[in-house]
């Protein structure tokens, strides 16, 4: 298991059987950005990424 692992596993049995939609999703990562500038690119990369996941160009 890679170090990163540990912070999605947790995410998925802390709170893996709540519905969430993707604006309150969005509104996280821009609160958590917020407290965390360092982390922007990263948080704007996944946000991209999934943002993209349909899109057949990308």
């Amino acid at each position: 298991m890679y170090y990163t692992d540990r912070g999605i596993e947790e995410l998925e049995r802390r709170r893996g059987d709540e519905e969430v939609t993707l604006a309150w999703l969005a509104e996280q990562l821009q609160a958590f950005t917020d407290t965390h500038p360092e982390f922007e690119t990263a948080v704007e990369r996944l946000a991209t990424w999934l943002a993209r996941l349909d899109d057949p160009e990308d």
